[in-house]
């Protein structure tokens, strides 16, 4: 399955909840499913909730199913809780780390300016959205792109959500960030159940 390319509020109101790194748009206004009979209450299976879980994060960091599964087997091959390691891996995704510094107003338009070299890391050109910072690294956008309209609005979004992203420095009006630590669940800026995404993929396996 490629990256999700269809409308964006919809795959968020049928999934419940805002996926900030899919759209900066929101729910709000029609916050039931898509549909003739979006607003009727279905009963979920539990294969259902395991699924909703693992599609928020697909969606919600752009990877193709190949990509989010090639990440989940990258997780349990690590010595970390597999869980905490998967939610790190894919905070620490490059297209990821651009959005969440504020210099994109979502994941889509980081990638652009990651694929489009316009972002450096520790001053070289990087144009692979899968790269992966780590603590150490600075992220910088390069100076031709600084007033480009994808960044500035970016910047605009940033300053009016102002939420914390603890393992990144940002200093917006410079566009750059430094990463001083390493993600965790609790890094994901919408509701989730990562235990519910292990077991949908250990029992696939």
């Amino acid at each position: 399955m490629s990256r999700y390319t269809g409308p964006r509020v919809k795959i968020m109101r049928a999934l419940g909840v805002d996926l900030p790194g899919l759209s900066p748009k929101t729910s709000e206004r029609r916050p039931y499913p898509p549909g003739q009979h979006g607003q009727r209450r279905r009963k979920e299976t539990e294969y259902g909730k395991r699924l909703k879980e693992k599609q928020k994060l697909r969606l919600n960091y752009g990877l193709s199913e190949r990509q989010m599964r090639k990440t989940y087997t990258a997780a349990v091959s690590s010595k970390a809780n597999t869980g905490t390691k998967l939610i790190e891996l894919l905070e620490r995704r490059l297209d990821n780390a651009v959005f969440r510094a504020g210099f994109a107003r979502s994941i889509p338009a980081a990638r652009q300016l990651v694929n489009h070299g316009h972002v450096q890391v520790n001053g070289r050109r990087v144009d692979i959205a899968s790269f992966l910072v780590k603590p150490g690294h600075k992220i910088t956008i390069k100076e031709k792109a600084q007033k480009a309209d994808p960044v500035t609005l970016g910047v605009a979004l940033a300053e009016q959500r102002r939420w914390d992203t603890p393992w990144m420095t940002v200093d917006l009006e410079k566009r750059t960030a430094e990463v001083t630590g390493t993600p965790d669940e609790s890094a994901v800026p919408f509701p989730i159940d990562v235990q519910l995404v292990i077991e949908l993929y250990a029992l696939s396996a």
